[in-house]
């Protein structure tokens, strides 16, 4: 789609097509918004602006210097040079028309809280050599504190274990790129996760939703029950459901500024054994569900939240273990695409 030297994108503005600007987090974001799946919305700090930005720090070759006088395998050594190149970008300025953008681009979007997150875009790096390093700042709120955010995932590519893989593949710690989407976070009343096919067996004609109030770290924790759903695939029927009473719900700290993120909030009475979701909102969702599978053509394991009466899907990622009924052999697969909330720290419990 040609951003060539953009600075700020917005999601519905790419697709898998620019990886090379976006990285695959935001390549996937644009993809699932622009196939009309309500992702929470957001934008995307491309690669291009943080090769301006290391084009005008005056330290790059400070930078240069001391990964040159680096041996990768002196782990002390390689743990300090590591922290003061991350202090040096920490300390260096943004450059201001970049700074503006990202202001502009957050208070268009309507302030609030977002999560800000790292997409790696160096194509030809296996990877496994990104897996989970870059940092993820989520709850924040302001525009300078997006920007400060924004340089953190920047500085994060030159943490420790980065610069060891990027030694070990002799490759070029400056060709590396990096991509910041920001997206607004959704404060859930109601969350869950969804199978597009019945997890157990494999049928590939059911689709099975958790529902619980709050937030849906509760269900992975094991402590809550969630509601149980599942859909017949085709004719988008609900075949059963299992409604669990919850006590407790877990909500976003509203005065947590660094400590405990999330706290226990009891339910009202009359709510507690009531159905988390209605029975349109959990058919609307199984239809998200097909088209996020029909858009990429492998079964899907999906979180969601609503807020104030929209629905929203926050990650997909393709089912890691089907059983082929036919050949008893399990196909895997493990893109994960994480939209919004926390990471995932966790394979979901199979639906009970």
């Amino acid at each position: 789609m040609g951003h060539s030297g953009k600075a700020i994108v917005w999601f519905n503005e790419v697709g898998k097509k620019d990886v090379a600007s976006v990285g695959g987090k935001g390549a996937n974001l644009g993809e699932l918004t622009n196939a009309g799946i309500p992702v929470p919305p957001g934008f995307i700090v491309t690669s291009d602006a943080y090769y301006k930005f290391l084009k005008e720090t005056q330290f790059l070759d400070l930078i240069r210097q001391k990964l040159g006088s680096l041996n990768p395998h002196n782990s002390k050594q390689l743990q300090k040079i590591a922290e003061e190149i991350q202090q040096i970008i920490l300390k260096s300025p943004i450059p201001p028309d970049i700074a503006r953008e990202i202001r502009k681009a957050y208070d268009k979007m309507g302030g609030g809280l977002v999560a800000v997150r790292s997409s790696a875009t160096a194509e030809d790096l296996p990877d496994a050599s990104f897996a989970g390093q870059q940092s993820t700042f989520l709850n924040v709120q302001g525009g300078s504190n997006v920007v400060d955010a924004v340089r953190g995932c920047w500085a994060s590519l030159f943490n420790a274990r980065a610069i060891f893989y990027r030694a070990e593949q002799n490759f070029d710690h400056f060709k590396v790129g990096i991509a910041v989407p920001v997206q607004r976070m959704v404060q859930s009343q109601a969350s869950g996760v969804m199978f597009t096919l019945e997890p157990v067996t494999s049928d590939q004609h059911k689709i099975v939703i958790e529902a619980v109030y709050g937030l849906g770290e509760a269900i992975v924790s094991g402590e809550v029950t969630p509601d149980l759903f599942i859909i017949d695939k085709d004719k988008l029927q609900i075949i059963s459901k299992k409604v669990n009473r919850q006590k407790w719900q877990l909500i976003k700290n509203p005065s947590s500024h660094n400590g405990q993120l999330n706290i226990k909030a009891p339910i009202p009475a009359k709510l507690q054994s009531a159905q988390k979701i209605s029975d349109e909102e959990v058919l609307k969702l199984a239809s998200i569900g097909k088209n996020i599978e029909d858009h990429y053509k492998f079964a899907q394991d999906i979180e969601w939240a609503k807020e104030s009466g929209q629905l929203y899907i926050t990650q997909s990622r393709p089912v890691t273990t089907i059983k082929d009924a036919a050949k008893g052999t399990k196909l895997e697969s493990s893109a994960t695409v994480i939209l919004s909330g926390s990471p995932p720290v966790r394979e979901w419990p199979a639906a009970r």
